[in-house]
């Protein structure tokens, strides 16, 4: 996860995504995964990352198989 004391950074880019004050916001994805027991080579390890839109974007392009989507109907 890319979070410093001034701010939050995409990992894979690097762009700021939010200030530490949060006046500078922009939303992104969050993952969060805690590798278990049936890892290949993390067992143990939680493993955080930030990703801007535009990285998630490129990213799911990049999928064989593309992520179901979903239209909420409330954004809160």
């Amino acid at each position: 996860m890319s979070r410093q004391a001034n701010g939050i950074y995409c990992n894979c880019c690097g762009r700021k995504i939010c200030g530490a004050d949060n006046h500078e916001h922009t939303d992104f994805l969050l993952i969060q995964k805690e590798w278990g027991y049936f890892s290949e080579n993390k067992d143990g390890e939680i493993h955080s990352m930030d990703i801007c839109e535009p990285c998630y974007d490129k990213l799911v392009k990049s999928f064989a198989i593309p992520p179901e989507m979903n239209q909420t109907t409330e954004i809160v």
